[in-house]
């Protein structure tokens, strides 16, 4: 699913947006996704996405950078 466009969208969307890709699968040991967050919450980590600020990729590319995903 491609997120929505910041232009295109609202808060409240995106944040639906982020909360539903992020979710967890209740399956760890395939999933993965708690190991990217490293316990932080999706919501919190995509705050300038949610606020308008900056895009969900770019979001994306930074916390793949700064080593969340390590």
């Amino acid at each position: 699913m491609t997120p929505p466009r910041i232009e295109d969208s609202s808060a409240e969307e995106r944040r639906a947006y982020v909360l539903d890709a992020w979710k967890c699968l209740n399956d760890c040991s395939e999933c993965g996704k708690c190991r990217i967050l490293k316990g932080k919450a999706a919501e919190t980590i995509y705050a300038d996405y949610i606020n308008g600020k900056r895009s969900y990729m770019d979001v994306t590319i930074e916390m793949r950078d700064k080593g969340f995903s390590r």
